[in-house]
C-alpha cells in the first residue's frame, strides 16, 4: 500500500488534465433533452450532422440486441423505434468512450475496463427493470461510465495509481477504499465532477458518484432503485481478477432487492452474457475469456 502521506488535490488534477470537450452533436442532444416537447425529428438532426455518430446509431439499432426483422436505415425511425432516451444515452457514452485516454500505468488496461463497464451497464439496466423502473437507461449509462475517471487519474498520476492498482490485491480490496484512505476522495467522486463539467444531468452525475455506497443504497432500495442498480453492478467480477471476491456480497444484496418470482442471480448473469455478446461488436469490444456464468460456477464450487 502506498504511503498515507501522499496527497493529491482532485480538483487540481482534473483542472490540469484539460478534460476533453464532448462533441457538439452530444452537447446538442443533451440540450434537446431538457425540453420534453422535442421529438424524434429534433433529435435526428444533430445525429445526422455527424456521419460517424449516425453510422454508429444505425449499427446499434440494427444489431441483434434489438432484433428487428428488417433493416432500419433512418436515424429518425431508429429514434422512434427504440426511444429518445436510449439513443441519447447511446450517443453520450459513445462520445465519452472515444475521449478516454489509455495510460501506461502498471496493471491498468483500458480494454478490460470497457469489458467490465459494459457488463455492469447491462446488469444495472436488467436489475433496474426487475425493481420496477420504467426507464432503466440512465442506470445503464451511469453504470457504463462509473469508472470513467480511472483512465484520466492514471494518466495524470501514473506512479501513484500503478501502486494503488497493484494494492487491490487481485480484487480483494476495492480501489475506492484505497483511494479514500490515501487521498480522502475516490474515482467515483472524480467521475461525478467530470460529469458536471460536461453539463450532464445532475441525476446522472449523482448516479455515477454514488456507485461505491452499495450498503446504503440496498438499505434504501425502494426509494432509489437506480442507485441500487448502479452500485450493485460494481460488485460484478472484473475480467482481470482471477477470483470473484465480491460474489457473495452481490448474492446477498440481490436477494434483498429483487421482488418475489425474480430469476435467480445465475439466470440473470446468463442473460447479461448473451446481451454482451450481441452488444460488444458495436463498440468493438472483445468477449471476456470467462463468462459471468462461469465466474458464478467457480464461486459456487469454492463455497461448496
Amino acid at each position: 500500500m502506498p504511503s498515507p502521506s501522499i496527497s493529491l488535490d482532485l480538483k487540481k488534477i482534473l483542472a490540469g488534465a484539460q478534460l476533453p470537450a464532448l462533441p457538439q452533436s452530444a452537447i446538442r442532444l443533451l440540450e434537446l433533452s431538457q425540453d420534453p416537447s422535442n421529438g424524434p425529428a429534433d433529435f435526428a438532426a444533430p445525429i445526422e450532422s455527424d456521419p460517424g455518430l449516425a453510422g454508429q446509431v444505425l449499427r446499434f439499432v440494427n444489431s441483434s440486441y434489438f432484433g428487428f426483422s428488417r433493416e432500419i436505415s433512418s436515424v429518425k425511425l431508429s429514434i422512434t423505434l427504440v426511444g429518445i432516451r436510449t439513443i441519447k444515452n447511446f450517443a453520450l457514452w459513445s462520445a465519452v468512450f472515444s475521449l478516454m485516454p489509455n495510460p501506461k500505468c502498471g496493471p491498468f488496461d483500458l480494454k478490460s475496463l470497457w469489458q467490465d463497464s459494459l457488463r455492469r451497464a447491462l446488469f444495472a439496466r436488467a436489475l433496474g427493470k426487475l425493481q420496477g423502473m420504467k426507464e432503466a437507461e440512465e442506470a445503464f449509462s451511469a453504470a457504463l461510465l462509473q469508472d470513467m475517471a480511472v483512465p484520466l487519474l492514471a494518466k495524470e498520476a501514473p506512479a501513484v495509481y500503478a501502486k494503488l492498482l497493484a494494492s487491490r490485491d487481485n480484487g480483494r480490496r476495492r480501489l475506492s477504499t484505497l483511494e479514500r484512505q490515501l487521498f480522502g476522495w475516490t474515482h467515483a467522486e472524480a467521475a461525478g465532477i467530470m460529469a458536471r463539467q460536461w453539463n450532464l444531468p445532475e441525476d446522472f452525475a449523482t448516479l455515477i458518484e454514488g456507485h461505491q455506497d452499495v450498503d446504503r443504497w440496498v438499505a434504501e432500495s425502494k426509494s432509489n432503485p437506480g442507485m441500487v442498480a448502479v452500485a450493485m453492478s460494481a460488485l460484478l467480477p472484473t475480467v482481470a481478477d482471477p477470483v470473484w471476491n465480491e460474489g457473495p456480497k452481490l448474492e446477498a444484496c440481490y436477494e434483498k432487492v429483487v421482488p418475489p418470482g425474480s430469476p435467480a442471480l445465475v439466470d440473470l448473469l446468463g442473460k447479461i452474457d448473451r446481451e454482451f455478446a450481441d452488444f460488444a461488436p458495436i463498440l468493438k469490444i472483445a468477449n471476456p475469456a470467462k463468462s459471468l456464468v462461469e465466474c458464478h460456477a467457480e464461486l459456487a464450487a469454492a463455497v461448496s
